[in-house]
């Protein structure tokens, strides 16, 4: 998939799904023999060391022994800048049919789950690049290797993929034109670049998406695909040794290509020119809330202005600090905002986003946004804004190190601004930046005359901001050395067994659980996960809006420290806190380091106990919370999404299981008071239910002696007893709901389950499901529904079972158009029944065993999932005994009892089905009688 210019790409990053091969595409002419390749050490720095192959690969080594994954990144120089006139969604299409298969490795989706592989792809402005995470073992090692070597020059590119796959990727278009927030940025981008292709959105036009012939398609991989065109990452637990003997012998065959005539690599000479005063685009179409944004242009990413430039994104966007927040969303003119840059290897932009309320003045929103702009060079960042500004930004860095697969992933980013080592760099550089800095690039780059988002004013005398050049990046970081290697993990083993030998369990005199398994990580990183659980059914009706609010107000100021000064905490203790709450529980997830670790705990524990509840945020929380209701009455998803569960789980609205509709959501927030916020947590929190799991680098002593000074004297005020899961037989439904000039549509389709975690047919289920719509796009539903017939970008089947009662669910999604809404039908119908009738096969159960078994052991190897897997244990009373003798009972299944448990459950004459689309051409069948 392509990084879409839009919030939802810029903020979350989102995932492509390619499809698996079917036929070898022609190959390559015959090359001259390469001589004997070689490989040369480069640079190291942090504990990440580069090689250079003779025939112009780069590698880039990063050992992690306590990491028991690996990942391999592999990331080519080409993204849409370098698409030319027909060209456009190019490289990302190419992204897609990369993932066709070889000769040598013919179905990759396969192989993907066969290898329990964490894998994906992705494109943007400057590179694409694919990974995969695996559990590190040598088998896996150099199965990795070998296929994206395999796959660097000999990927189907066929004609008879490119016309299935065409319009699964059209697909993906579809669904980014249902976002208007998505396409107004695809709007102002390519009207702030005039001439340069950062104008162009990645996943490009749609006839050329269409149209485009094989033949270019494959010459265009054939020229950018290329060793001398490439960067690799090898990360986590692997033997360097061996990994730089796998890489010389894999991509060591392939040859340097001989850079003339159609091979000819050339930089970009297409320059932005200075901008002559302000552009504005308009965009009119269906949606429910209304956007105002600002685009700026700024230097390269690897300008040394550009630390600055990131700082003053920061000031500008940041919630609460941030100065858009201040003047925006506490006076109630917008409901929320966000400010952040694009980091590329030329210029790129700074850009404002700022979403409306529906009673919110579009023209007071304009205003207050070129007023912040420019009070932010008149009135320049205090010493205190730049600080906190980066301190976020180190800490995010920070983080990142800390992990080798993040690490790997990130490093791409930078080399395709240059060199891998502009991470550093850049970090270094954010150290180093002043107050003077950060005013001195407002000044610079936030003139109204660099502004692409109103009305066009003549300007007399206009003020341009300069173009800067990208600097020379090889004289930059020649002799670069960074700062001292971080302390190395452990080799740790992610089997249960030896996860309960390493785990001590406790219970404090009120009842608060401890699960604290000590290891040594990576930067001396450490998770937990702490859930608190109070009330019961007869307690809680009726209040599920105040208990959900009340723990949303948590964070947002105590006795002690406002809500800005607790992110302040926060972020100087490096420390990421995340907080959920609702009508029966509160859980909160903390990553940080040994260090910090008491200190987050000891602001936990004052979040959680000493709230103040305050009017104004109250009122904040509520606008927000409003605005995105708002925004999601026309979409599909959102929609399709509350009513399914709504026919899954017909309660009462008053009842604490129950899904409201957003018009009883938008009721009940309206309805909403203070005090009931105030009232629900003084009547409910306490800890003596609660359970407190950590895992990574910290002192077990120490730590039950803090918790016990925490939670240890906090009871609930009424008596707790848990609201349970009831299974309910609600019959077939079919929903169909309208969501006019929507370009995709949604589709829901499941049933409840009366089953148990732990019942003998939870086993044959999972694995049914993991074969009908899980594993990586090799399932029965892609397979037909993406993979062969190219209807949806998306599709999948998900199970799930409660630990306690006999109660589940079994669901299907896709996403598709409109248009192809029978086709969808059919193609689901049809595989289902497949599957009832005909049962899987013994070898596609023992190869979808392997790669579950697989994903199983890399979750076990993420400590944040861990944590929270130990301490759902405290209150099942379970230890990872459970977990073992699933495993146990998944690989002794036999294909027979596999077959007989989906019989048994799952009916599709009993499912619900949700359909929720612009259907006014093309509408659903009707319900069966």
């Amino acid at each position: 998939m392509r990084l879409r210019t839009s919030l939802l790409a810029v903020l979350l990053a989102t995932t492509a799904l390619p499809l698996s091969a079917q036929r070898p595409a022609p190959r390559r002419a015959a090359a001259p023999r390469a001589p004997a390749v070689t490989m040369t050490p480069g640079p190291s720095v942090e504990g990440i060391t580069e090689y250079s192959l003779s025939n112009g690969l780069r590698v880039l080594l990063f050992p992690d022994a306590s990491q028991p994954t690996a990942t391999v990144n592999i990331t080519y120089l080409v993204g849409s800048r370098h698409e030319g006139y027909g060209e456009k969604g190019m490289a990302h299409l190419l992204e897609h049919m990369v993932f066709k298969g070889t000769p040598r490795h013919p179905n990759i989706p396969q192989e993907l789950t066969e290898h329990g592989a964490s894998p994906n792809g992705s494109t943007w402005f400057d590179r694409t690049n694919y990974f995969e995470t695996f559990a590190a073992t040598d088998v896996n090692l150099a199965w990795a290797i070998d296929l994206e070597a395999d796959r660097m020059i000999h990927s189907t590119v066929s004609a008879e993929h490119l016309a299935s796959e065409f319009s699964v990727v059209r697909n993906e278009f579809e669904s980014g034109e249902n976002d208007p927030s998505s396409v107004l940025m695809e709007r102002v981008l390519s009207t702030a670049f005039l001439w340069h292709n950062y104008g162009q959105s990645t996943i490009g036009a749609r006839s050329d998406i269409e149209k485009v012939p094989a033949e270019r398609l494959r010459a265009f991989y054939q020229k950018y695909y290329q060793p001398d065109n490439a960067v690799l990452v090898v990360a986590g637990k692997f033997d360097p040794q061996r990994a730089l003997a796998l890489v010389k012998d894999r991509f060591g065959r392939i040859p340097r290509p001989v850079r003339t005539g159609a091979m000819q690599l050339w930089s970009t000479y297409t320059a932005e020119p200075e901008q002559d005063g302000e552009r504005s685009v308009t965009l009119r179409r269906v949606g429910d809330v209304a956007w105002v944004i600002g685009a700026w242009h700024i230097p390269s990413g690897s300008d040394p202005s550009f630390a600055a430039v990131d700082v003053l994104s920061n000031i500008l966007g940041d919630e609460p600090s941030g100065r858009l927040y201040k003047a925006l969303v506490v006076p109630h003119t917008a409901s929320s905002v966000f400010a952040f840059n694009f980091q590329l290897k030329e210029p790129g932009v700074l850009l404002a986003m700022v979403q409306l309320g529906s009673a919110d003045s579009i023209a007071a929103a304009s205003a207050a946004i070129r007023r912040t702009m420019a009070e932010m060079v008149s009135s320049p960042a205090t010493a205190e804004e730049v600080e906190r500004a980066k301190q976020q930004l180190l800490k995010g860095i920070d983080l990142t190190l800390n992990n080798s697969q993040r690490a790997a992933l990130a490093l791409s980013e930078w080399a395709s601004m240059g060199d891998w080592r502009l991470l550093f760099l850049h970090r270094d550089r954010i150290r180093a930046v002043t107050v003077a800095d950060v005013a001195r690039v407002a000044s610079a780059y936030l003139k109204p005359s660099n502004a692409t988002w109103g009305t066009f004013i003549p300007t007399a005398a206009p003020d341009r901001a300069p173009v800067t050049p990208a600097p020379d990046v090889v004289a930059m970081v020649a002799n670069y050395r960074g700062d001292t290697a971080r302390a190395a993990g452990e080799v740790f083993d992610p089997s249960p067994a030896n996860i309960e030998s390493r785990t001590t369990r406790s219970t404090l005199a009120d009842g608060f659980a401890l699960a604290l398994l000590p290891k040594k990580t990576r930067g001396a990183t450490v998770n937990a996960s702490l859930i608190l659980r109070y009330g019961s059914l007869p307690a809680v009706r009726g209040k599920a809006t105040a208990a959900s609010l009340a723990g949303s107000m948590l964070m947002r100021g105590t006795t002690r420290h406002t809500r800005q000064q607790i992110q302040d905490e926060f972020d100087r203790l490096h420390a990421q806190v995340n907080l959920f709450a609702g009508t029966g529980r509160a859980d909160v997830r903390i990553e940080t380091t040994r260090e910090n670790l008491a200190a987050v705990l000891r602001l936990v524990g004052e979040v959680l106990r000493m709230p103040t509840f305050d009017t104004t945020e109250f009122e904040l929380l509520r606008s927000e919370q409003l605005a995105q209701l708002d925004e999601q009455r026309s979409e599909p998803t959102a929609q399709g999404s509350i009513a399914f569960q709504r026919a899954l789980n017909p309660w009462p609205d008053d009842d604490p299981r129950a899904v409201l509709t957003l018009d009883g959501q938008v009721a009940a927030l309206r309805g909403a008071r203070l005090s009931q916020l105030r009232d629900f947590y003084r009547g409910f929190y306490g800890a003596d239910h609660g359970q407190l799991a950590v895992v990574g680098d910290f002192d077990t002593a120490d730590i039950r002696r803090l918790a016990d000074s925490l939670f240890g004297n906090w009871r609930s005020p009424a008596p707790f007893e848990r609201v349970p899961s009831v299974y309910r037989d609600v019959g077939p439904q079919k929903v169909v709901l309208k969501t006019p000039d929507k370009a995709n549509a949604f589709f829901l389709a499941g049933m409840n389950l009366a089953v148990r975690n732990d019942d003998s047919a939870y086993a044959p289920l999972v694995m049914g499901n993991f074969m009908m719509g899980g594993g990586f796009l090799n399932s029965r539903l892609a397979t037909r529904i993406r993979q062969r017939d190219g209807i949806s970008y998306g599709v999948g089947s998900s199970l799930s079972a409660s630990s306690l009662d006999r109660s589940g669910v079994f669901s299907t999604y896709a996403i598709y158009a409109p248009e192809n809404v029978a086709r969808l039908e059919t193609a689901f119908n049809e595989e289902v029944a497949r599957v009832l009738q005909d049962g899987y096969a013994a070898d596609e159960l023992d190869k979808a065993r392997q790669g579950w078994l697989q994903q199983r052991e890399l979750g076990r190897s993420r400590d944040a999932q861990l944590a929270g897997t130990l301490s759902d244990q405290l209150f099942t009373g379970r230890t990872m005994a459970f977990e073992a003798e699933l495993d146990r009972r998944v690989g002794a299944l036999t294909v027979a009892q596999v077959n007989a448990a989906v019989r048994r459950f799952i009916d599709p004459a009993k499912f619900v089905v949700v359909e929720a689309g612009d259907f006014d051409k093309h509408p659903p069948a009707a319900p069966t009688p």
